[in-house]
Order: C-alpha cells, then sequence, then structure tokens
C-alpha cells in the first residue's frame, strides 16, 4: 500500500514529538506490556495496512511493525494541529488476522 500525504504528516508527527497518547491506548499498553517506544516506532516506521480516511474526527490508520512480536497501532492525525493521537494498541493473533499479520481473516 503506497504511503500517502496523511501518513507521512502522522510520521513526521512523531518524529517532532506531537503525539497525543488517548486512555484507552494508555491501557492497553499497560494490559499488554507494550512500550511507548515500540508504538512510535511502529508509528515511525511501520506498514500501514489499513486507511480509515472517514473516520471522525480524525482520519487514522492501522500501522503493523513486526520485531520481536507483531504489533499493531491505531493513530490517527490532526491535520489542523499536526497532532499524531495513539488510539490504540494491540498484538494481532491468529485468530483475526492470517500470518501476515496483514490480512484480516474472514468471519464466518
Amino acid at each position: 500500500m503506497t504511503e500517502d500525504r496523511d501518513a507521512r504528516l502522522l510520521r513526521q508527527a512523531v518524529a517532532e514529538r506531537r503525539v497525543q497518547w488517548h486512555q484507552h491506548a494508555l491501557q492497553r499498553l499497560f494490559e499488554r506490556g507494550i512500550s511507548r517506544t515500540e508504538v512510535l516506532r511502529a508509528i515511525a516506521h511501520g506498514e500501514t495496512i489499513e486507511r480509515y480516511r472517514q473516520r471522525e474526527p480524525f482520519p487514522s490508520y492501522l500501522l503493523l511493525l513486526v520485531e520481536e512480536q507483531p504489533l499493531h497501532v491505531v493513530a490517527a492525525l490532526d491535520r489542523e494541529s499536526s497532532m499524531c493521537h495513539v488510539v490504540t494498541v494491540y498484538r494481532p493473533d491468529a485468530q483475526h488476522f492470517e500470518a501476515d499479520f496483514k490480512t484480516r481473516r474472514k468471519t464466518q
């Protein structure tokens, strides 16, 4: 999937430390033993696997980073303030994703 302008702005916001951590994301970090550093690496260097351009209040992205363990991050871009919003983070599992961690399994 090619990267669009908003995805580039999202990465730039992270590089410039303009990041808003939503309460839900912080809870998931704690529950799942995921570090903020890993999340920031996923946004900065991960692959965009889904785009949610019509999401309100901001367009958002599902990003994948595969290092020791795969990580999914949903992040949104506030174009007006050039702020990255970290919405949620989780480890993709075989029940919901194919082995590539990019493709959602079909629900029966």
